[in-house]
């Protein structure tokens, strides 16, 4: 399950795993997220906050996930990973390669950090 909460005040999408990611949750993102997309033209971040990557319940869940990436990336200004995980710090320095947003990765407790990072690098 994914627990999805955008602010759109601050144009911030938390995104919270809790389990196997599944295709249905990537469904549900994008019903969350592309609504607001079309009003605004762009989201100031996405914010993942979890201790450790729990993965994907399914090869389609991956495929649908690497969908979701492609469709958005251009309209995000920037991804910040609060993750206990090393897949935090590969995601920092691997997809910036592939996504036109900016990464960065925080500790899992720095939650209010990553989300203070998200609002000054959109205001620059």
């Amino acid at each position: 399950m994914l627990n999805i909460n955008l602010n759109e005040d601050e144009g911030i999408v938390l995104l919270e795993p809790n389990g196997a990611l599944s295709e249905e949750d990537f469904k549900a993102a994008a019903s969350i997220v592309d609504p607001y997309l079309e009003k605004s033209g762009t989201l100031n971040g996405v914010l993942i906050h979890v201790k450790s990557f729990p993965g994907w319940d399914s090869f389609a869940a991956l495929i649908r996930h690497l969908r979701f990436v492609k469709d958005h990336h251009q309209k995000i200004a920037c991804v910040a990973f609060a993750t206990d995980s090393p897949i935090g710090e590969l995601a920092e320095h691997v997809a910036s390669h592939f996504v036109n947003a900016e990464i960065k990765h925080f500790d899992f407790d720095e939650l209010n950090e990553a989300n203070n990072w998200i609002k000054t690098s959109a205001q620059e």
